[in-house]
């Protein structure tokens, strides 16, 4: 079979698109110009490599040889990784959400030859998915001028959709209280998370929801996170025998998911449940943290020290194939243990998945120390049986900004265990991400994948970059992490700021101009871009005394507050940062021979409200500049740039913070 010209991505989605019949090509400059010379239609498809539906797709219409025929003749037809171009995908996500009020993967759009859309959805059935390539194919041969005014319409429409309010004063912003009872209204105290199906975890409004019962001392806040929690880790969304998290749940139960594994999920639940134990100090989220990193070690590490994207749902073409158990395959891998096994896990012979056993935590299943050993040995014979099934697909390219999101997960579970494992990885994938998707000039690099990086990076590739090198910052106090966060927030001030809105946009200046140059604000499974980056630059002008910095994280701030009161499920993170504006976080200086052991001791503490900074000798650093006392350690506690007394131990450090 031969291939079409995605044959030479590196994408492992564009990859399993090269032996269509279709006449794939990648967005590129060379294919955009394609279209504009042949005056054709151009069809983009959009998915990603662990998305169950997209391959459904592909098997149902892109292999199929009639389907291609109509396609080929009538449309440039383009192939896009949704996780290497964001950008890409969210101008057509936005055009769908316009024509249908929905969105999801595959997404489908139609565009004239210079890409603006003229209609787009989601998944199709082949014989639907022929009536809409030969209706639009028709309207353009006959209505053409029709299809333009209403390219032109939309394109005016995902424009608009940018539009922000004019900026509020401090006054308006809500208390932590008034801003929870949004949450509150919307909230499944039984089941955890927003009501309703499917369930996604939602790690940002989880770890929102800690921050906001350590500012307003009410207790429902914690209730709401801790009940999620619980029920995320106890039900079919955790992966009871190799540990990690399913993207989302198909039910309102967290009990089936599509069992497609992403990255970006399991690196922020690292953090969600690392800061869940500081505050609760329950052993079952000890257990999650660990469970979590083997998975991310075992199935996820790169040889070079980067993470790979994600794992597919599907194996040997069936979904959920390599985690689900048979009745008799359980009894005959557990042998006398498997009815105390079942007793503990919903095991039964007709099973709850295809005739299958998803294992979940029955209800009220209590783990002592005993139960808990005794199920790690079941757990480590059934992970060697699974091991040696068909995996599923590997989504083998590693992405710089769900690598971050990953350091400052591992960053996480280091403050609140204390293990050294969790850092020494930390780390690693640091240098990796500083010395391979990094260039010289402060270029921040999408993708890498066989030596190779190809894109150039969007705003959540140097936001979240910027935060992971922060909170190594915070814990190492090694000030080449500093340096080289202050390094990359320079160059996205220069190269994405918009002075007119006081927000980022989310491509450079120096990327290709889309149809609409976007910002991206709010807070959905992933942080925005812009409420990472205004954390990052809001750490660095306190620890720094950088003005100009704080002056733009509160000009956005105020941007954001009409959205933030009315929609804060949808701009948690900006709430977090909203609690930080109205109650300035004390800057820590730690300094002195003994300032990484304080540290450490320190971060097993969740305490929301504090930035850390430290050095063992004098440092350069505004924020320690003269507090360094030979032969002493010595701890301030600094709001405004105004420092109290100095400390020698944590518990009088702690008085000065009230």
């Amino acid at each position: 079979m031969s291939s079409n010209l995605l044959a030479t991505e590196t994408s492992p989605y564009l990859l399993q698109h090269a032996k269509n019949p279709v006449h794939w090509r990648a967005w590129n400059a060379a294919t955009l110009q394609h279209a504009q010379h042949t005056q054709q239609l151009m069809l983009v498809s959009v998915g990603y490599s662990a998305c169950h539906w997209c391959h459904v797709m592909e098997h149902e219409s892109f292999e199929d040889a009639e389907v291609a025929a109509v396609m080929n003749k009538y449309f440039v037809s383009v192939k896009v990784d949704r996780e290497e171009r964001p950008d890409v995908d969210g101008i057509y996500m936005d055009a769908c959400q316009l024509i249908s009020g929905r969105g999801g993967w595959p997404l489908n759009a139609i565009t004239l030859p210079d890409g603006r859309p003229v209609y787009a959805g989601t998944y199709f059935p082949k014989q639907q998915w022929l009536q809409v390539l030969q209706y639009f194919a028709r309207q353009w041969e006959e209505n053409k001028e029709e299809m333009m005014e209403r390219a032109t319409q939309i394109t005016q429409g995902i424009r608009a959709m940018d539009a922000l309010p004019d900026a509020q004063s401090n006054e308006s912003w809500m208390e932590a209280n008034e801003v929870f009872k949004k949450f509150d209204a919307v909230w499944d105290y039984q089941k955890g998370g927003r009501a309703g199906a499917p369930k996604f975890p939602m790690p940002v409004t989880l770890r929102y929801l800690l921050q906001n019962q350590f500012y307003s001392k009410h207790n429902k806040p914690l209730l709401a996170a801790q009940v999620t929690a619980d029920k995320m880790y106890e039900g079919g969304l955790y992966d009871h025998v190799g540990g990690g998290f399913a993207r989302y749940s198909v039910d309102d139960r967290w009990e089936i998911p599509h069992f497609e594994k992403m990255l970006y999920d399991n690196a922020q639940l690292l953090s969600f449940y690392a800061e869940c134990y500081q505050v609760l100090q329950k052993k079952e989220y000890l257990n999650v943290l660990a469970e979590t990193c083997n998975f991310l070690e075992r199935e996820l590490s790169a040889p070079e020290g980067g993470f790979y994207a994600a794992l597919d749902a599907d194996s040997e073409g069936e979904e959920g194939k390599f985690y689900v158990w048979s009745w008799q395959e359980l009894k005959e891998v557990l042998g006398e243990d498997f009815a105390a096994f079942s007793e503990i896990y919903a095991v039964s012979e007709a099973g709850n998945f295809e005739h299958a056993n998803h294992l979940i935590l029955q209800d009220g299943a209590m783990m002592d120390d005993k139960k808990q050993t005794f199920i790690n040995q079941c757990k480590a014979k059934l992970l060697q049986v699974r091991s040696q099934r068909v995996r599923p697909g590997l989504d083998d390219k590693i992405l710089t900004s769900w690598n971050a999101l990953t350091v400052s997960g591992l960053v996480a579970a280091y403050k609140a265990t204390g293990e050294e494992r969790y850092l020494k990885r930390a780390l690693r994938c640091a240098h990796f991400v500083l010395e391979k998707m990094i260039a010289a000039e402060g270029i921040v690099y999408r993708n890498y994948k066989n030596s190779k990086r190809t894109i150039s990076g969007f705003l959540d590739d140097y936001s979240f970059t910027c935060e992971a090198f922060l909170d190594l910052y915070e814990v190492t106090f090694d000030e080449q992490w500093l340096s080289n966060a202050q390094r990359l927030a320079e160059y996205v001030i220069q190269h994405f700021y918009n002075a007119s809105t006081g927000l980022f946009f989310y491509t450079s200046v120096n990327d290709e101009p889309l149809i609409a140059r976007k910002t991206e604000t709010s807070d959905n499974v992933i942080p925005s871009s812009n409420s990472s980056m205004f954390k990052a630059l809001y750490k660095l002008a306190l620890i720094n005394y950088n003005d100009s910095y704080l002056q733009m994280v509160q000009k956005a701030v105020r941007v954001m507050q009409p959205m933030v009161a009315e929609h804060p499920v949808f701009y948690a993170n900006w709430a977090m940062l909203t609690l930080w504006m109205q109650q300035e976080p004390y800057v820590l200086a730690i300094i002195g021979e003994n300032a990484i052991d304080i540290c450490s001791e320190l971060c097993k503490n969740y305490i929301p409200n504090i930035i850390l900074c430290g050095s063992e000798k004098e440092s350069n650093v505004p924020a320690l500049q003269l507090k360094f006392v030979e032969g002493k350690t010595l701890l301030y506690a600094c709001q405004n740039k105004t420092c109290s007394a100095p400390a020698q131990d944590i518990k009088t450090l702690m008085k000065s913070l009230g």
